[in-house]
This record gives structure tokens, C-alpha cells and sequence, in this order.
């Protein structure tokens, strides 16, 4: 049995490492093996990369590129890998689509340039399943502070403008991809959006 890979994407604000975490549960509930997973992260590399690419300090974007970029060939090789092939099912938080909207498109790497770097950090590794949460930016930053949330790296930091960006880079990755990638509505109760996650999920199943 080879185990499943769903990433959930979306801009800072949009709820996806929420609706990671009740994904993660309903499929438990629904008798797979499942882990979680968080990029970047999810390795001892992975997240010393994430406390450099995410704090205070200046850094050009092919250098952010990378440096996800090696986080995630690491998570890929210690984790995903041997998961899938044990049967286990993988949710991640963030995986390459991330790459490829901010650094890709908002930091006008190019997608290609940037899909192009990744290809030996990950492989065949790709999702079966990318889910795009779409949310307006400026809802998602109400979102956030509205639930008393502030700024906590970075990226954060750079504020709507980059997010706006960031947000029609997804949909550029999502016309690109159409095979692999679901934009799914993330207007709503948290409640609402996990039904329409999961519908999709298990709809492709």
C-alpha cells in the first residue's frame, strides 16, 4: 500500500495549518495512518532553517529560495519518502507551491526558475493533492488580528502588498497545475471550510 501526500497552501492569514490540523484528524478518524508535517520544518534541519529564513534578518530572495528549498529536500528524504512508502498518508502545511507563489511569483523569480531548483530536492515527491485555501489578503489579515494574532516572522512582517501578490501567484501555480490543484474558498467558519477541504479530499480518493 503507497500512502497519500495532500499539501495545503494559501497566504498568511487563509487558516491552513487549522485546516491541517482538522484534516489530519478527520482522516485519522477515518482509519488511515496520517502525519502532519510543516514547511519549513519538520526535521532538525528544517527547522534550524526555519528560525534563519523566517527572523529578523535581511536576505536576498534566491537566498530564501534556497534555503527552502534545502529544508524541504531534507523533510523529504527523512519523512515524506519513507511514509508514503509504508502506507502512511502525509498532510503537510506549505510544500513546494509555497516556493513557487513567494519566491517564484511575488519575488519575480519566475515559477519555472524556481520549479526548476526544487527538482532534485524533491524528485517525483510531488503532492497528490494540492489544496489552495483562497482568501482575499486583506481578509486574511483581518482574520489574523481579528482573532488577536500579530506578526510573527518576516514575511509577515513585509505586510498586505506581498501578500497580494502572493495570492495571485497561487492562482497563477493553480492554471498551471489544474491536475494536482484545488483553489478551495476559505470564506467562511472554520467548521465550513473543513467541509469543503475534506469533500475535495476525499472526493479525489
Amino acid at each position: 500500500m503507497v500512502g497519500r501526500f495532500i499539501s495545503l497552501e494559501g497566504v498568511d492569514g487563509s487558516g491552513k495549518s487549522t485546516q491541517a490540523t482538522l484534516l489530519t484528524d478527520a482522516l485519522r478518524d477515518r482509519g488511515h495512518e496520517v502525519i502532519a508535517v510543516r514547511e519549513p520544518g519538520g526535521t532538525p534541519l528544517g527547522e534550524a532553517v526555519r528560525e534563519v529564513v523566517l527572523g529578523p534578518d535581511a536576505m536576498g530572495p534566491w537566498a530564501e529560495a534556497l534555503l527552502f528549498a534545502a529544508a524541504r529536500a531534507q523533510l523529504v528524504c527523512d519523512v515524506v519518502r519513507p511514509a508514503l512508502a509504508s502506507g502512511t498518508w502525509v498532510v503537510a502545511d506549505r510544500f513546494l507551491d509555497s516556493s513557487l507563489a513567494y519566491q517564484g511569483a511575488a519575488r519575480g523569480l519566475g515559477i519555472d526558475h524556481v520549479l526548476q531548483v526544487n527538482a532534485p530536492a524533491i524528485g517525483e515527491c510531488m503532492p497528490d493533492l494540492t489544496i489552495i485555501l483562497d482568501l482575499p489578503p486583506g481578509a486574511a489579515v483581518d482574520r489574523r488580528f481579528g482573532r488577536g494574532s500579530v506578526s510573527v516572522d518576516r514575511i509577515e512582517d513585509e505586510g498586505e502588498a506581498l501578500q497580494e501578490s502572493v495570492a495571485e501567484g497561487y492562482r497563477e501555480v493553480a492554471r498551471l497545475f489544474p491536475e494536482r490543484i484545488a483553489l478551495v474558498s476559505a470564506v467562511g467558519t472554520m467548521d465550513e471550510v473543513h467541509t469543503r477541504v475534506l469533500a475535495t479530499v476525499i472526493g479525489g480518493t
